[in-house]
């Protein structure tokens, strides 16, 4: 199955997939010197318009600034909203697909994912919207008693919480399961085992009406 990554910045989403067995093209309106795969660097929304019939699977992650609470925090909303553009290309095209963003963000019916429900050192809160029904997998796990945002020795006994200017950029690393990217690019990414549990679920036969 061939995979179009969108947003796709340095491929944290685009990896899953990968692992998963997709062949995986990467679209982003920014160089990604980084990112894995095939890429392309464009208008993610014109992309999709003009290739996304050439895709059996389309994976999306449009900018999540204005929902972040991060974002709200500093007093800064004057972000796009590209959530409804892109899921009306992305059922125009018939094809498979999953919007990914932010708590908060308006997803409908979305399955919310956590690094601790795949056994990971992270805690990165996740929420996705899918064409076709997943799964949700079971409640967050978070068993440690404090959130590590920079270096400890400790590391045992730490999440990696990948929020602003965090130190330890190998533990992250680490965590997350992306070896590849640095701090600027790790702030953005989701871990793989996010995407490669969907493309498994959305993948299976799918059940008949």
């Amino acid at each position: 199955m061939k995979c179009l990554d969108l947003f796709c910045c340095g491929g944290g989403a685009g990896m899953g997939y990968h692992l998963a067995g997709m062949e995986v093209v990467g679209v982003d309106i920014d160089p990604q010197p980084k990112y894995p795969f095939a890429f392309v660097q464009g208008d993610a929304l014109e992309y999709l318009a003009a290739h996304g019939h050439e895709f059996d699977f389309i994976h999306a992650s449009p900018p999540c600034q204005k929902w972040s609470i991060i974002t709200k925090c500093g007093g800064n909303i004057d972000h796009p909203d590209l959530i409804d553009p892109v899921r009306e290309l992305l059922q125009r095209s018939g094809k498979p697909w999953v919007i990914e963003n932010v708590p908060g963000a308006p997803l409908r019916d979305p399955v919310m994912l956590c690094g601790t429900m795949f056994g990971l050192n992270v805690i990165r809160h996740r929420n996705f919207e899918t064409s076709h029904p997943v799964r949700q997998p079971s409640q967050c796990r978070h068993t440690k008693h404090v959130v590590k945002h920079g270096r400890r020795p400790d590391r045992a006994m730490h999440y990696a919480a990948v929020t602003g200017h965090f130190s330890d950029v190998e533990f992250v690393q680490e965590s997350m399961g992306i070896k590849w990217l640095g701090q600027k690019e790790l702030a953005q990414a989701i871990p793989p085992a996010y995407t490669r549990y969907l493309a498994e679920a959305l993948m299976k036969p799918l059940p008949k009406p």
